[in-house]
This record gives structure tokens, sequence and C-alpha cells, in this order.
């Protein structure tokens, strides 16, 4: 994707945590000169920028996963907040924008049909997503038969990152003055992008300071 040079996030470290954040993304493959696109949670299998892994699962009814290929490139969208920006905020005469986060990340597929491999995969899956509740729900309880059924009407897939592409557009072209001040107008809104996308400006600023 196009990406600004003063909007490209190449810190691992701020990265990870929003995939980690984001991570219901979009599988995207070309096949035949169409595209197919699908909404999925992913388990982020790795914390280090050579060995990022992302993890899924995908309905045997979707046909989608008979089009992955070892050998093809896909794509997965990982979309964050984002959040108007007006120019009545600005000290000069400019045009309205949009301040968002985004991340795409290229790899190719490892289909997974393994019964125990799927297993694994789903459990690591589901123990992510419940461990923040206090009475955490385990696939071990579940019938063994329904369990069976339900991991044969599935395939899971490994994607290998081999290229990330990260757009955190979060004003960084802009003076300190006018900075604080599109900071300021997002916390005025009640709306969760803008105070996300706040928060983000924030820590970027701690980071980093100005690029202008």
């Amino acid at each position: 994707m196009y990406i600004n040079k003063f909007n490209l996030e190449t810190n691992f470290d701020s990265i990870l945590p929003f995939l980690k954040e984001n991570n219901f993304g979009i599988l995207v493959t070309a096949t035949a000169g169409h595209l197919v696109a699908t909404h999925i949670p992913f388990e982020i299998t790795s914390d280090t920028p050579d060995q990022l892994v992302l993890r899924a699962h995908l309905a045997k009814a979707n046909k989608q996963w008979k089009q992955l290929s070892a050998n093809t490139e896909l794509l997965v969208i990982f979309q964050g907040p984002n959040a108007y920006i007006s120019p009545r905020w600005y000290d000069h005469i400019n045009v309205p924008t949009m301040n968002y986060i985004a991340v795409h990340a290229y790899g190719k597929p490892r289909i997974i049909e393994d019964s125990e491999e799927v297993y694994a995969i789903l459990k690591s899956q589901i123990e992510s997503f419940e461990k923040e509740h206090v009475s955490a729900y385990n696939i071990t309880t579940m019938p063994e038969s329904f369990l069976h059924a339900e991991m044969r009407a599935l395939v899971a897939l490994e994607i290998k990152v081999e290229r990330v592409e990260s757009n955190f557009k979060l004003s960084q072209n802009r003076d300190e003055k006018n900075y604080r001040n599109i900071i300021e107008e997002l916390e005025k809104r009640n709306d969760a992008g803008s105070q996300a996308i706040a928060s983000h400006m924030k820590i970027v600023y701690a980071r980093e300071g100005y690029k202008k």
C-alpha cells in the first residue's frame, strides 16, 4: 500500500501490539483474475520480526481455502482505528484528511488438515481469546464426538509472514503546535475512533517527538 515517509512504522514494538489488539483480519487471495476476501480472527504466534506467524482456520464450505497455495503469496489486512481530521484545527489553510492505522502482512500459507495439529491451533486460539474471562471456556470440555465433527468441517492455516507494511498515519508531518491541537480536538469527541487515534498520537510523540 502507499505509505507516506512520515507515516511508515518500522518499530516492531509498536506493530506487534497493534496486531494483537486488532487481530480480526481480512484474508485476501487472488486466483484466475479474481479476488476473494474472508474476515477471520488470527492468532499472532511469535514475538520477533523474523519469526512472525499468523494462524487461523476456515470453514471447508468457504471455497477460498482451495485457492491457498504454498507457492502463492497472500495478503492479510489488519485495520485499526480511524478518525476524521478537520482543517479547522490547523493554524493555516489545509484540507480535510483521515488519521488511521493499518498493517498489511504478506506471506505464503501452509494448509493444515492433520487433526492433532488442527486441534492444537483451535485450542491455542480459543485460549488466547478466553484468557481475560474469569470462568474461561475450555475446548477440552466439549464432547469428543461433537468436537471431531466440527473439526472435520474446517481447515487450519499457518502463514509465515515474509513482509509487513505498516501505515501509522498520525499527523507526523505537522509541527508541534498543530499536532497538539489535533490531539486536543480529537479528545473532545466521544467516539472510540477519535479517542484511540489521540492515544496513538501521544504514544508516537512520546517515543519519537515531532518529525517536522
